[in-house]
């Protein structure tokens, strides 16, 4: 398993578990990783639809789509 999918795998379990919505330093903090990898990692799953991206002021809120809420890999 790569870096970058082992850090999405880790993003959405805390997205799952955290649904007021974080942002890219909240997460790269609770993964353990630099802000641009969390940053690929989100652009990914942004990509691949199973996030939703809310904007407020300079940041950016992210949060797994309700779909997606349920345990699943």
């Amino acid at each position: 398993m790569t870096k970058i999918n082992k850090v999405i795998r880790e993003v959405k379990e805390i997205l799952r578990k955290d649904t007021r919505g974080l942002t890219i330093q909240e997460l790269a903090k609770k993964t353990h990783v630099s802000r641009i990898t969390a940053a690929m990692a989100l652009m990914k799953l942004d990509g691949a639809g199973i996030i939703d991206v809310r904007p407020i002021g300079n940041c950016k809120l992210h949060y797994l789509k309700n779909e997606f809420l349920k345990n699943e890999e």
